[in-house]
């Protein structure tokens, strides 16, 4: 099953538990965010990489810089541990992920969320490649990628039991769109995927196909 497959499913099984009056304030704040052009500002195909060092959930520190060294780099900005589509995602990367490396690419995956939160998923997750921490957004903005999650949302995410001021460290309710970003070893974008829809994400078929191209 393609990971566009699952993602349909989880969605399926979300508008059967979740009342339509609270889906809809959500989809309306997915159409207002897409609306708003963010997209268009996140880098893209044929743009430098920015450079950058962060924390990973191993309590040490990974470079882009010295993974490009060794060859092309594989990016996905991640929203936190708590986003079931993210999980979805990391777990369909980490089933490619033998592929990815045979391809002499590295995987990393970066969210806002704090060193030990991405310990969490990746133990939860039993990902073998590095979770980053990129607290404030540091990174992601440099990418074009980070938005304030909309007012009409955050009581939603209250009920929903997601505390995205403890999960980040902070209380600015800002998070990356998801975007994935393959990277080549001169730091040119080979390709990128970013979308201000929450549940899109790029297959891992397509990551590996730009990597053999």
């Amino acid at each position: 099953m393609s990971l566009k497959d699952k993602i349909a499913e989880l969605s399926a099984q979300a508008r059967e538990k979740i009342p339509p009056q609270v889906m809809e304030v959500m989809m309306k704040a997915t159409e207002k965010l897409k609306k708003s052009d963010i997209e268009a500002g996140a880098l893209k195909k044929g743009d430098k990489a920015p450079d950058f060092t962060l924390p990973d959930h191993k309590g040490g520190t990974t470079s882009l810089a010295a993974l490009l060294a060794s060859g092309p780099v594989v990016i996905s900005f991640y929203r936190g541990t708590w986003c079931p589509y993210c999980n979805l995602e990391l777990k369909a990367l980490q089933e490619r992920l033998p592929e990815i490396t045979d391809l002499g690419a590295s995987m990393i995956a970066i969210s806002p969320q704090t060193p030990d939160n991405s310990m969490t998923i990746a133990e939860k997750q039993a990902l073998e490649f590095d979770v980053l921490s990129d607290l404030g957004n540091r990174v992601a903005r440099e990418f074009g990628l980070v938005f304030r999650l909309d007012e009409s949302l955050r009581p939603i995410y209250q009920k929903f039991g997601i505390d995205l001021a403890g999960f980040n460290a902070d209380d600015s309710f800002e998070l990356p769109i998801p975007a994935t970003y393959v990277i080549g070893g001169d730091g040119v974008i080979i390709d990128a995927f970013v979308d201000a829809n929450y549940v899109a994400r790029m297959e891992p078929d397509d990551i590996i196909a730009a990597l053999r191209a």
